[in-house]
């Protein structure tokens, strides 16, 4: 590995800064996931993956609510006080939800409600986070910065699961939530140590109305976003629930302990980790890789239906963790670097609109699947989820060609 050109936005001091603060967050970030779905599964419920899939579709909801908002909010507004805003509200709303959950006093229906108001600052968070880092690093380490950002993230999926699951073994669940809500402190300082005058400055949108009509067009004329778009909804709606297929899994079918369904979500973050890296040395991005990570989500989640035993479940995860990394970090950078500047922001509000608001729908389907017919038949859904995505993939290929060869 080239670990120069791998590491290149490092050189950069405002992008380093961001990451340092980032990474502290991201660990935070998967501690609460874990605790929050092993909560609801074991502590508030008996075993209920509906439960869990209804907790992962509100905090996804506000995504696709709110997207006439989130994304113009992101174009108009100024990003980094935008994202002072956002981070600490959603690190207020951690420390509250874990202060119930060690006083004992939390119920199932306070977990909805903060999830779903999590949701609503992390759906206005999350664009103006993505498309940040054009700011950040500019247009020609854009790329490399987004990839490096997947490393950091599913660095954190490595180690903020497998400490979750000593911290509820020895503390108790609530204490990932104010850890998490701790956590916030690193990117909020990051923030206000950038050097704002140092900043790529993209070209903030005009005030108009109907500005996420103007971005839903202009995704619609393009039939490379289109199909980023459809691929997205697939893969978003029946495949991105891990939490239902990890718990489940640990749960009903191998039977482990809160230790044990941490650590195979660090064994997925491993894969996703190993992708990361191997994106941030690449050059560009492509729908080849699409088509690449979508057949490769598809293999593994079928295999990881399959599997045996915990051992090799754990290894397939590896595969799906490597797959899923290269589908999003290449429709990340897709979207971002192929959309006018002004765009970015709308173009990314819909990405992650899309990419999560299917989960409202998908959740609680795939844990209706996995409480009436198993946790392996639920990964089956997600298996056939990335067949469907690769065959969008390769339609579009197909169009390409036909294109630029002149045949209509």
């Amino acid at each position: 590995m080239d670990f120069s050109r791998t590491f290149r936005s490092l050189r950069n001091r405002n992008y380093r800064i961001w990451a340092a603060g980032a990474a502290v967050s991201n660990i935070g970030t998967w501690m609460q996931r874990t605790a929050q779905d092993w909560l609801v599964l074991t502590e508030l419920t008996h075993h209920n993956a509906a439960a869990v899939g209804v907790v992962m579709g509100l905090q996804s909801a506000p995504q696709l609510l709110l997207l006439p908002w989130t994304g113009y909010a992101a174009d108009r507004l100024d990003r980094r006080k935008l994202l002072l805003i956002t981070q600490a509200v959603m690190g207020v709303l951690a420390l509250a939800l874990g202060l119930l959950v060690v006083g004992g006093v939390a119920r199932l229906w306070q977990v909805d409600v903060f999830a779903f108001v999590f949701g609503c600052a992390n759906a206005f968070d999350a664009p103006a986070r993505h498309s940040f880092v054009s700011e950040l690093a500019g247009e020609a380490d854009l790329l490399n910065a987004v990839a490096l950002n997947s490393t950091s993230f599913n660095a954190g999926r490595m180690i903020g699961p497998a400490v979750a699951g000593l911290c509820i073994g020895v503390l108790g669940s609530g204490w990932a939530f104010v850890l998490n809500g701790l956590s916030f402190l690193g990117v909020l300082i990051s923030l206000l140590f950038l050097r704002v005058a140092d900043l790529h400055r993209n070209a903030r949108a005009k005030p108009a109305r109907g500005g996420f009509i103007e971005g839903a067009r202009y995704v619609w004329r393009r039939p490379d976003l289109r199909a980023i778009v459809v691929i997205l909804a697939l893969i978003g709606t029946f495949g991105l629930n891990f939490p239902i297929f990890i718990s489940t899994m640990a749960v009903g079918v191998f039977h482990v302990g809160a230790g044990r369904y941490g650590l195979l979500t660090t064994l997925m973050a491993v894969g996703t980790l190993a992708g990361a890296l191997a994106a941030a040395s690449q050059e560009r991005a492509d729908f080849r890789s699409l088509l690449t990570g979508a057949g490769a989500f598809a293999l593994g989640c079928a295999l990881a239906a399959l599997a045996p035993d915990y051992a090799v479940f754990g290894a397939m995860l590896m595969l799906v963790g490597v797959a899923t990394l290269m589908l999003t970090t290449t429709t990340n950078t897709l979207m971002q670097l192929t959309s006018e500047p002004e765009m970015r922001g709308r173009v990314m509000a819909i990405r992650l609109a899309v990419a999560l608001g299917g989960t409202p729908v998908g959740a609680p389907m795939v844990g209706w699947v996995a409480n009436h017919f198993g946790p392996r038949w639920a990964l089956g859904v997600a298996a056939l989820s990335g067949l469907a995505a690769a065959l969008v993939a390769a339609r579009y290929l197909a169009f390409r060609r036909n294109q630029v060869s002149g045949v209509s």
